[in-house]
């Protein structure tokens, strides 16, 4: 969605907006709701909140609430290609990814609503033909249940980090396989766990 006229603004969505499209320009990464409080001179996030609430349900951008990295311009400031969300581990688990880093340019070819990147860091999943370094481009999972045995995903174990594995539902228990024998398998309750995304394809670069 393209929006229609600056009037639809009030002052302050305006000045936030034009800010904004300043420093995604700058920087190639949204900022940060406390970079957003300091630049208005706000001291609390609440206003700033609502702002970005009025700008997306007014076609300005995208952002999902709570998220301030998830946060995209539309209308002339679109920023095309597959947010880079940081790095995942392809060995034990690391810290969730929550900062869009950079974009690759893959628009041209993939037409995908809500693709994202991820850096591979490690080896378990070496035997798949994912090394360390590589870039995994992932599809948003909206059906978890229907996550076929095999599936390479990227998985989130609230409290502990974001992994990327074979994917596995045994019952009530989900098993997370790597591709090296090295590693050991991770069981957890299927509650416990969030699937992200599911492997879309593999970009190396040389």
């Amino acid at each position: 969605m393209v929006p229609i006229s600056e009037e639809t603004l009030t002052s302050a969505q305006k000045e936030l907006y034009d800010w904004l499209a300043d420093y995604i320009n700058t920087h190639h990464h949204s900022p940060s709701i406390r970079q957003m409080m300091q630049a208005m001179g706000l001291r609390s996030p609440a206003p700033i909140q609502s702002r970005l609430r009025h700008l997306q349900e007014k076609g300005w951008i995208k952002w999902q609430e709570g998220q301030a990295r998830t946060l995209q311009l539309l209308g002339d400031f679109v920023s095309r290609g597959v947010p880079v969300l940081g790095a995942i581990a392809a060995g034990g688990l690391v810290e969730t990814f929550d900062d869009i880093q950079e974009t690759l340019d893959f628009d041209h070819v993939l037409k995908t609503r809500g693709l994202f990147a991820l850096t591979v860091n490690g080896d378990s999943m070496v035997d798949a033909y994912i090394a360390d370094g590589d870039v995994v481009l992932m599809e948003p999972v909206q059906e978890p249940s229907r996550i076929k045995n095999g599936t390479v995903v990227s998985a989130m174990v609230p409290g502990s980090g974001t992994t990327l594995k074979h994917f596995y539902r045994e019952g009530s228990l989900v098993r997370l396989e790597a591709a090296n024998p090295s590693y050991e398998p991770i069981e957890i309750s299927a509650e416990d766990v969030q699937i992200q995304g599911k492997l879309l394809a593999v970009w190396r670069q040389t």
